[in-house]
């Protein structure tokens, strides 16, 4: 069983991306738990038709946590991917992380990580890696991370931080970076900026998955491009995304750049220009 993390800015597609490529494995016969780690809850939404799913913590507030199963927590979505979501603490009170733990935790006692997964994955909430976000770095829930970005400063910025917290607890936990995913927004020189990117770190770009409005427009449909659209150019870029990962090999303690090497690289790119 492979345990993945997916880390990202805040609204550069993590959630999409992490959707479209389980639901790409998932058509190659994987089996796969993907975990939501976001209190808004829409880590799986495309995989359950749009539907909001009840979350770890709703349901335990609701049930407790003596009377809570496993089928209350665990929805199958398309491809037969079990899905869950955390969930958050009511708006102002505790710490969203602390969802995190809980649902992680939960599921290991009521025997979530059954031994016919080829694959869980975590979509953690934006570029937040401190606290409970962490934990699947820091206690070694997920060994791989792969890292969603574009040519965008702030994203890139968001990757190397990342990046920061992968060296501070691989020792302990035995994580690795298995990549930066690039998934486009068209901005100038992008491909070539994050694969620089990616090499002046240590490591290598994934894929580049190509900027695509069949994205939206599945959506709408409450789909993924793979479901919606499975004949598509972008349900095949997410085909070889899949693939890619599958097949990586290349796992390794990143070195992130210091602020002013991040910015020279953008002026090499002529995106600071």
């Amino acid at each position: 069983m492979r345990q993945i993390a997916i880390y990202g800015k805040g609204g550069i597609g993590k959630s999409t991306t992490t959707q479209n490529l389980t639901a790409a494995l998932s058509t190659m016969d994987k089996r796969i738990l993907q975990i939501g780690c976001d209190p808004k809850a829409d880590s799986t939404r495309m995989l359950v038709g749009g539907k909001r799913q009840p979350t770890v913590l709703d349901t335990l507030r609701e049930v407790g946590t003596e009377n809570v199963t496993l089928e209350e927590v665990v929805h199958t979505g398309f491809g037969g991917i079990k899905c869950v979501e955390a969930g958050g603490p009511e708006p102002g009170v505790g710490c969203a992380g602390r969802g995190v733990i809980t649902a992680i935790n939960l599921l290991e006692e009521l025997g979530a990580y059954t031994d016919d997964l080829d694959f869980v994955f975590y979509d953690v909430l934006g570029d937040v890696v401190c606290g409970g976000f962490a934990m699947p770095m820091r206690e070694g829930k997920a060994r791989e991370i792969y890292i969603v970005a574009s040519g965008e400063m702030m994203a890139l910025y968001a990757a190397n931080n990342i990046c920061k917290a992968i060296v501070r607890f691989a020792k302990q936990s035995g994580i690795r970076l298995g990549g930066i995913i690039c998934n486009s927004r068209k901005v100038d020189n992008e491909l070539e900026l994050v694969t620089a990117f990616s090499e002046r770190i240590g490591s290598r770009l994934v894929y580049f998955v190509p900027r695509d409005n069949i994205v939206q427009r599945a959506e709408i449909n409450k789909k993924t491009v793979i479901e919606y659209a499975p004949e598509s150019n972008q349900a095949g870029e997410y085909l070889q995304l899949a693939k890619n990962v599958i097949e990586n090999d290349n796992f390794v303690i990143p070195s992130p750049l210091e602020y002013e090497e991040l910015e020279e690289l953008m002026m090499e790119s002529g995106v600071l220009a």
